[in-house]
């Protein structure tokens, strides 16, 4: 019999889930597949989404959400949670920050075999490798990868302001209009200091983002990647270094000597915190796959992560690199430009102020000019808080 104080914390739970608003990735998820990971940075929103999805369900089926550090786990695996969860007529089993538990990989794979009727959502740290260790669920498991809010989604949780997702190709016609938005920017300059992340609306948003970038750095890529103590404060030393610089050309040699590492380690360390969502790294097309080009240049990952790291006072012109990066990676494959900032297929795009003009790209086919601080663009010149509108 399942202890009866896993279900009241569940309870507990969704009765302060709002439902006034979900992520963009609600419903492209398969929910009703019989496995499904949803990994992303801290604080994106992932566990809400879950409790948002139970929620919604009502009666269709039995349900039971648990976190995995929950002391229950203690002394009970979850394969006997899920085992005496069927016995009970369980029929939906949602595992909230897996990569909490020890053997979370080879215990999943056993439920999936042995419980063919039973569905299963876990979420986990973005740093999750699903292909690596004692079991591969790459085979089994359908898994969706969550970024944090959107500008878009910053109005429509924030201010009840709503639109529709619009494609690059709307944006860079003029499509873009939100009726309820006459004057974006003035919202788009708070969405940059504090409207990435979900948490924001709980206030004390500086503390909260310290503790986020803590647990990620000290916990999370540590007990993934099995670090000690002593390489976990070098993870947190680059951090700061590349938060200095960025967005900026890696050199390992420097970055080794800077932080007191071998030069070898710096490309790992800086995947780790990567998919940790603590920086980005654009590359070149060299690649043919997706994310695998040689790195150009190191972006913190977010405006908001930039603001906190920077003490408030970052770079604009970096700020504004970075707004466009993050929020155009999500649904296109941005690579670096060697006569501008980016390019998304086709198109060169070339960052800059309301003065920016076109002589960096004006031999360029297909080039973009983007602009901040403007409400409207025209032709060739678009508006950068036009970009946050794409998922």
């Amino acid at each position: 019999m399942i202890d009866l104080s896993l279900y009241n914390y569940m309870d507990e739970i969704l009765r302060r889930t709002p439902l006034s608003f979900t992520r963009y990735k609600y419903n492209e998820i398969d929910w009703k597949s019989r496995l499904v990971g949803i990994v992303g940075p801290r604080g994106v929103g992932k566990s809400t989404m879950i409790h948002q999805h139970i929620l919604k369900q009502g009666e269709n089926g039995m349900h039971l959400f648990v976190s995995a550090d929950n002391m229950y786990f203690a002394t009970n695996t979850l394969v006997s949670l899920a085992d005496d969860f069927i016995k009970e007529g369980g029929t939906n089993l949602y595992i909230d920050e897996v990569h909490k538990y020890k053997n979370w990989s080879r215990e999943l794979k056993q439920i999936y075999d042995v419980h063919p009727d039973l569905k299963i959502v876990f979420t986990g740290s973005s740093v999750l490798d699903i292909q690596k260790g004692e079991a591969d669920l790459s085979r089994r498991a359908l898994i969706y990868h969550m970024q944090g809010l959107s500008f878009r989604e910053y109005l429509e949780m924030f201010h009840k302001i709503k639109s529709q997702v619009y494609s690059l190709e709307d944006i860079l016609s003029h499509k873009v209009f939100v009726p309820e938005l006459a004057h974006p920017l003035p919202l788009f300059r708070e969405y940059l200091k504090n409207g990435y992340y979900p948490f924001s609306v709980e206030g004390s948003f500086a503390l909260r983002m310290e503790q986020v970038v803590a647990h990620t750095v000290e916990m999370d890529i540590p007990q993934f990647a099995d670090m000690k103590v002593s390489t976990a404060r070098k993870l947190k030393q680059m951090l700061s270094v590349v938060s200095k610089l960025a967005p900026y050309k890696p050199n390992a040699d420097n970055l080794a000597t800077e932080i007191g590492v071998s030069k070898n380690n710096v490309p790992d360390y800086l995947v780790y915190l990567e998919k940790a969502g603590m920086i980005g790294q654009l590359r070149d097309n060299t690649g043919g796959m997706r994310g695998l080009g040689k790195v150009e240049k190191v972006y913190v990952d977010n405006p908001n992560l930039m603001n906190v790291l920077a003490g408030g006072n970052p770079d604009v012109g970096n700020i504004r690199e970075t707004f466009f990066y993050n929020q155009m990676r999500v649904n296109n494959e941005v690579v670096s430009s060697k006569e501008s900032d980016f390019m998304i297929g086709k198109y060169t795009f070339e960052i800059g102020g309301k003065k920016k003009g076109k002589k960096q790209i004006e031999n360029i086919e297909n080039g973009i000019v983007v602009r901040d601080d403007i409400e409207v663009g025209r032709g060739i010149f678009v508006p950068l808080w036009q970009f946050g509108m794409n998922y």
